[in-house]
């Protein structure tokens, strides 16, 4: 048997087909689920027949769209009709760019999902995600396990989802139910799937999507039912009915589940592959991490930046969110970016905790968030962050392995000063005297005590003005310097440590952005543009993909385009030149 988990292979009808032919039993719905609930315009056709609310839409090719696209009052969604997982999804506010959407749409959908057919629905205002998740068998039953609320998003995926929902009445849960096993039986499901609808202000619901495999959120389901959501699937799939009843189903307590992206929120949620240092999980009751690691590896620009799913279950939504927030603190990822401290500022967010969101959430928000995550840095006593890396610097003889000499020995030497650069800021702490544990140092003229607690190689625990403190620590060869203390990570340059390699300068730094580099290692999937000719400030040169997203490449300033130094469908790392631009002559 194959568990296809909720790759693309989960959705696939020809692999479904040839499983059952190599004799293959495939743990999923059979085919005639995944092909007409896989293709969108098919699937709401359905809806519609079986009397469910669906919002209002245009099909046809490119052309047809842009000729009917003033039916729909803006703003309007396109979608790729065998689309999914946010992908092949964009939101356009006016006509006149609707044209380029549609063809960067196209050309997304065919190159993720194999069809570039596109289609336009209506765009619901202050809309909220929610979805049901349904289980059948091979005998004509159907469950729902009940709903996931799923609002909070960026760039239309999912980053944050919760059950129960706090926003369904109900009234409105039993009809949403309802209309999730109406679906998943007259279509014959016969394995786990989930129904997804939008729900406006008003609590109208409409049928926006079923995906036919296991989603990636269903701990969340299984934590508040105290159900096996996989082992039910293969149960199913080895021919038995269904252990669940419909009425026996019971909703328990709340759960959260995060999830943490190798990206970067202060930088558009832009995908930051690069090397780990140092990885560290939460533990504790009701905490289940769902990841493919353990410890500190590599993260790859090929795939989804996805790192792992922390689910947290508590008897209410405040506990869930408390424990949540604690759970993220307490989880430290060294060496790239990621949405870790950002998911923190959301949980904490007044609109949040009063259930006041809709999917606009991220965007409405995104300045104050961003400004919440630099507030909690500064709510770090000042200089402690550099005191806890001087001290666990100077007390490394006592966990290193290294065979220096040196450092075994320690830093027990004349005039100890270390100095740490952070945004071209340089602090030296100097060790004025040592009475045991208990050390004080100066940074400028100010002195701070600070008394070692404990230390091993990667974690540091101190007490700092009468209050004790724990920070992670971890060192990549370039010399940088990462600590996280209270759910903040800083980051140094040690200056008395000489790097092992240059950092590569950032591309078009000192020459007005003529030269242009991959923001990250990628594949070049269109250029727009030829040698010589003249372009506008903001025209899209070309396109990058990495990890599953496409990213403009653009120019900073009228210019004529000197030199193109690559093709199409090549890959490209950060340190290749893409465009060479020259000034546009006068």
């Amino acid at each position: 048997a194959i568990h296809p988990g909720y790759g693309f292979l989960a959705e696939n009808p020809d692999f479904v087909e040839a499983c059952e032919k190599a004799g293959i039993t495939f743990i999923g719905p059979g085919t005639r689920p995944i092909q007409l609930m896989g293709n969108k315009i098919q699937a709401r056709k359905f809806a519609r027949e079986l009397g469910i609310p669906i919002t209002d839409g245009i099909t046809g090719n490119p052309k047809q769209l842009l000729k009917n696209a003033h039916t729909i009052p803006f703003p309007i969604l396109v979608k790729a009709a065998a689309g999914g997982g946010g992908k092949g999804m964009r939101i356009v506010h006016k006509l006149d760019d609707l044209e380029e959407v549609l063809e960067a749409t196209s050309r997304e959908a065919k190159n993720y999902f194999g069809d570039g057919s596109i289609y336009i629905e209506q765009y619901i205002e202050e809309p909220r995600h929610i979805e049901f998740q349904v289980i059948g068998d091979n005998f004509g039953n159907v469950v729902h396990l009940f709903e996931r609320e799923c609002t909070i998003q960026r760039r239309y995926q999912k980053i944050i989802e919760e059950s129960p929902s706090p926003t369904l009445s109900e009234k409105t849960r039993k009809e949403m139910g309802d209309a999730a096993v109406a679906i998943a039986r007259e279509v014959g499901y016969n394995s786990a799937g989930t129904v997804e609808f939008l729900v406006d202000k008003n609590l109208r619901f409409y049928f926006l999507e079923m995906n036919t495999r296991i989603q990636v959120e269903h701990p969340v389901t299984e934590m508040v039912t105290g159900t096996d959501l996989i082992r039910e699937q293969i149960s199913v799939a080895a021919g038995n009915k269904l252990s669940l009843n419909q009425k026996e189903l019971k909703q328990n307590g709340h759960a959260i589940e995060c999830r943490i992206y190798a990206e970067d929120p202060e930088n558009d949620f832009m995908p930051s592959p690069g090397n780990m240092t140092f990885y560290r999980q939460p533990e504790g009751e009701n905490i289940r991490i769902d990841s493919g690691i353990e410890k500190a590896v590599i993260i790859h620009s090929f795939f989804d930046p996805m790192i792992s799913k922390l689910v947290v279950w508590s008897e209410t939504r405040k506990e869930a969110i408390d424990n949540s927030i604690g759970a993220l603190k307490d989880y430290v990822i060294h060496g790239i970016r990621t949405n870790i401290s950002y998911l923190t500022e959301v949980l904490q967010h007044k609109a949040f905790i009063t259930n006041q969101i809709s999917t606009k959430f991220c965007d409405e928000h995104s300045k104050e968030l961003l400004q919440a995550i630099r507030k909690t840095h500064k709510q770090i006593p000042g200089g402690l962050p550099v005191l806890m890396m001087t001290l666990h610097a100077l007390n490394s003889s006592q966990f290193s392995r290294t065979g220096n000499i040196w450092e075994q020995i320690g830093y027990w030497r004349h005039q100890i000063v270390l100095s740490f650069t952070d945004n071209e800021k340089t602090t030296a702490v100097s060790l004025v005297h040592r009475n045991g544990k208990m050390y004080a140092f100066m940074i400028g003229k100010k002195e701070y005590r600070i008394t070692l607690m404990d230390a091993d190689m990667h974690s540091i625990q101190v007490n700092f003005n009468g209050k004790s403190y724990t920070a992670y620590l971890s060192a990549d060869n370039k010399g940088i310097h990462y600590l996280t203390v209270d759910g903040a990570t800083f980051k140094y340059k040690r200056d008395d440590i000489l790097d092992s390699s240059e950092v590569a300068a950032s591309a078009g730094g000192s020459d007005n952005g003529n030269n242009l580099f991959a923001p990250m290692p990628g594949k070049v999937i269109k250029i727009n543009v030829q040698e010589g000719e003249e372009v506008k400030r903001g025209t899209i040169l070309l396109v990058v993909e990495a990890m599953k997203m496409e990213n403009n490449i653009v120019a900073a300033n009228d210019s004529i385009v000197e030199k193109v130094n690559v093709a199409e469908g090549e890959m490209v790392d950060t340190d290749k030149q893409l465009v060479l631009l020259g000034n546009m002559k006068k």
